[in-house]
């Protein structure tokens, strides 16, 4: 069980860093650059490049913990899809991440070990 809870803290923070960056590129980019056309050029077009770029390599480490998590807990493969995709729909990582730390706080209170 020492591996899980390990495996939950990554999976946790990731969820939350993904989650944020991609909260703050989806209310705040995404309206500038296509509402308001402000990101086409100059700082704040590379700051939108940036932070989806930042978003793409963070989004692949939430991969590898998500995967990592649905391993050790067993989970079908239509709920490690559902978690993987969380990471890439704005807000969802948080329900994500509340849902996996439920399920893991389940088995680890179940278990003697």
């Amino acid at each position: 069980m020492k591996g899980l809870s390990g495996a939950l803290v990554r999976y946790r923070i990731m969820a939350w860093v993904t989650g944020i960056l991609l909260a703050i590129m989806s209310v705040v980019f995404l309206p500038l650059k296509y509402v308001f056309g402000l990101t086409d050029s100059g700082p704040l077009a590379t700051m939108y490049a940036i932070g989806w770029q930042a978003h793409g390599w963070l989004y692949v480490l939430y991969v590898a913990a998500g995967v990592d998590i649905s391993f050790r807990m067993r989970f079908s493969v239509g709920r490690t899809i559902a978690v993987l995709l969380a990471g890439t729909i704005p807000f969802a990582s948080f329900f994500a991440d509340h849902l996996v730390a439920k399920s893991v706080h389940a088995r680890m209170g179940a278990d003697p070990v």
